[in-house]
């Protein structure tokens, strides 16, 4: 039995939402620790009780991934952070993740009844807090397998999608392996998000949880190279396979300059320095050159991510250039306003049209455009259009362009009969279902670029469709 919440509705509204822990912005700035150190005992247990246990509660119709929000708060309040754990963990194997990355603010935060009138409950912070104190406890137990099956199910990529199809999998019994292109396990969570906002020690912990479950995990191994899709079905006899390998292939704006030494991706940038340790250097091998001034094109979550970690690379003036408004920025709002606690400078309504380099032929500037915001495109929002006359230099000697990226196509050009869409994706049903028997697909290898939850989503349809499609009566 849970406890019931012994307050009242009228009482539990006049309780405000409580604030997480938090380094110091100047201190952080010029560190990669964790930012935030999430809630306490009594901060968790405070923001616990503002929640109404909605008879109808929309916040889990806001999650992805159903998780019984209103059951693991009642069990916050009881005090049993196990239990609270455990039951978000029916829905999502990655708790101490989502925890972190998810964003709940425009998902199930953004359903919360609190939140109509007053400020919504801190949902994330909840289930970080339990997360985090089975893990420091050290109460995680894996869930009991009750069933075995014989069939064989590979997984390609190791991503969020990946890891949660993977789990859903070998919990109904399936003898699962996932197969990693590069020397570590995570994608997206190790080589694209900060130490500072996903401590790579998390994401190890929830991956040997995985490994708990049965998991076979290959890394180094190159889908479409090492083998092929059809091999994986022939010599090595696995009867289903999703594919999870993300959207890992960087685009560019297309403007001059491009070629000149000291433009990165956002994909390399980062993935240089969270998966091999540049902010480590010399103590780790790999270098990355960073300026006085950086700029970084974009105004998604990477480009957030790319940004921070520029400042905390040496960066003395690091600018986010991005040509809509704020209000029309994908990035999460809580990382907006840490990167601005932390002396990111946004220009906002402000577009590159060209890198300007010097006689090395390294970036000395960045010529950019003022827009102002027109009618709304194909997305909703409204379209930027450049306001003649405009023109300013910004001295910069590094750039980073975050402005998307687009899948690898190694499997697709080595996979016959699988549809693919004209960005590269490939092309599922609503069940994951791809135009290959017994091949499935999700993340950002069908999405072209998504959250860490929404990737999650399809880890979890596959793994239904997938137990689905191996339990399947033969027609009579």
């Amino acid at each position: 039995m849970t406890t019931p919440n012994p307050l009242k509705p009228s009482e539990r509204m006049k309780i405000p939402r409580q604030e997480p822990l938090e380094q110091d912005a100047a201190a952080r700035s010029t560190n990669f620790l964790e930012v935030s150190f999430g809630f306490d005992m009594d901060r968790t247990i405070v923001e616990a009780q503002r929640c109404l246990d909605c008879k109808t509660p929309y916040c889990s119709d806001g999650c992805p991934v159903g998780i019984d929000i209103p059951g693991f708060i009642r069990l916050v309040l009881a005090h049993d952070y196990v239990g609270a754990v455990r039951k978000i963990r029916e829905a999502n194997y990655l708790p101490a993740i989502c925890g972190r990355v998810c964003p709940q603010e425009t998902q199930c935060e953004e359903l919360c009844v609190m939140g109509k009138k007053l400020t919504p409950v801190a949902i994330g912070k909840l289930e970080r807090f339990v997360a985090d104190y089975e893990m420091r406890e050290k109460l995680f137990q894996p869930p009991a397998i009750t069933e075995h099956r014989e069939e064989k199910v590979a997984i390609v990529g190791s991503g969020p999608a990946g890891l949660t199809c993977a789990a859903e999998l070998a919990q109904k019994g399936y003898r699962v392996t996932i197969f990693e292109a590069l020397h570590a396990v995570g994608g997206v969570l190790r080589y694209g998000i900060p130490e500072f906002r996903l401590p790579k020690e998390i994401l190890d912990i929830e991956t040997e949880r995985i490994k708990a479950l049965g998991v076979e995990i290959y890394t180094n191994f190159v889908v479409g190279r090492t083998a092929t899709i059809d091999e994986l079905f022939g010599e090595w006899g696995f009867s289903a396979i999703f594919l999870a390998t993300g959207a890992g292939t960087p685009t560019f704006m297309g403007i001059p300059g491009e070629h000149l030494s000291g433009v990165y991706s956002a994909n390399e940038f980062l993935t240089r320095v969270n998966l091999m340790g540049a902010y480590r250097f010399p103590d780790l091998d790999t270098p990355i050159r960073i300026g006085k001034s950086v700029a970084v094109i974009g105004g998604g979550n990477t480009a957030m991510d790319a940004v921070r970690t520029a400042k905390r690379l040496g960066a003395e003036k690091a600018y986010l250039i991005y040509r809509r408004s704020r209000q029309e920025m994908p990035a999460r709002q809580e990382e907006i306003h840490h990167a601005e606690q932390e002396g990111i400078q946004l220009l906002l309504l402000t577009n590159p049209v060209r890198i300007i380099g010097n006689g090395q032929h390294w970036v000395s500037g960045i010529e950019c455009q003022r827009m102002e915001l027109g009618e709304p495109d194909d997305s909703g929002r409204r379209r930027p259009v450049p306001v003649q006359g405009s023109e300013f230099v910004l001295d910069v000697q590094t750039v980073v362009e975050a402005i998307g990226q687009k899948p690898n196509p190694i499997i697709q050009s080595t996979t016959p009969g699988l549809t693919t869409s004209k960005r590269g994706t490939v092309v599922t049903d609503e069940t994951q279902k791809t135009s290959r028997q017994g091949i499935f697909a999700g993340g950002d290898l069908a999405r072209g670029g998504a959250t860490v939850i929404l990737a999650m989503r399809d880890g979890k349809q596959a793994a239904a469709a997938i137990h689905d499609f191996l339990t399947a009566k033969p027609l009579a």
